[in-house]
């Protein structure tokens, strides 16, 4: 690793605003996210959730507000360094080397944060085997189905050995017969990979097993914080998220 790698504890967006063209995205957004745990992002679509993991990420500037690692200001780093400090992320459109093997993207990417060939090797054979990639290893990424996709974008987060795991949308593509497993695989990057994860994700029941606490978005604001039971019976949650009463969205 580089020098720039610190023990982080938490990675917090602060009073996040962003517009675009006047149309305001993010409205005074703050959400932190720990070590060692899950938080759930939700919303309906719109509601600015990929904007705020983009503004984290250093993929998108906010208009107002700060991204805070442990202390430190880094609203103003490019996304190359805060991979290096211990950010990672997937993407809801594939971002892997089409012409690369399954294998080759994950071991590229943990090369890119200055391991050994022997430690990328080391890494890609742990992650294929935890994410159910190893019967794939050899498949271009070009010809990988949707769900493999979507795998490979997290192995490749992974394979950086982050404090920080954002994943927007990993679980789009997979059948609901593959979604316990992932839902195991998020449990052990909080529990055995020593890291905090944001996950978006449109499979509530996902979400909801798996998350330490939800936050829920809408229209760029926060509108609920709190713990799975705790949003799923929040009023103005069954409204603007589930289009209905929070009474009749918690029987669900």
């Amino acid at each position: 690793m580089t020098d720039e790698r610190q023990p982080a504890t938490t990675l917090r967006a602060g009073a996040v605003t962003r517009s675009f063209a006047g149309v305001v995205a993010l409205d005074d957004v703050t959400l932190e996210l720990g070590r060692h745990e899950v938080v759930g992002l939700i919303g309906p679509n719109g509601a600015g959730k990929s904007t705020l993991v983009n503004v984290m990420t250093g993929f998108d500037q906010p208009t107002a507000g700060q991204v805070v690692l442990s202390g430190e200001d880094i609203t103003r780093w490019p996304p190359h360094r805060r991979g290096r400090a211990g950010l990672a992320r997937t993407f809801q459109h594939a971002r892997s080397f089409a012409g690369l093997s399954v294998r080759e993207n994950i071991e590229v990417s943990a090369l890119g944060v200055g391991v050994s060939t022997a430690t990328a090797e080391k890494r890609a054979d742990r992650l294929m085997s935890l994410l159910g990639l190893s019967p794939l290893e050899q498949a271009p990424a070009s010809i990988l189905p949707h769900g493999a996709e979507r795998l490979l974008g997290v192995a490749r987060a992974l394979a950086t050995e982050p404090q920080f795991v954002l994943m927007d949308e990993p679980a789009a593509g997979l059948n609901e017969a593959e979604v316990p497993a992932f839902a195991d695989v998020v449990r052990s990057v909080r529990d055995d990979h020593d890291a905090g994860v944001l996950l978006i994700d449109h499979n509530m029941a996902l979400v909801m097993a798996v998350s330490d606490r939800v936050h829920v978005l809408d229209e760029g604001r926060t509108i609920a914080e709190g713990t799975a039971e705790e949003v799923k019976l929040d009023a103005a949650v069954g409204i603007a998220y589930f289009g209905r009463g929070a009474e009749s969205a918690a029987d669900d």
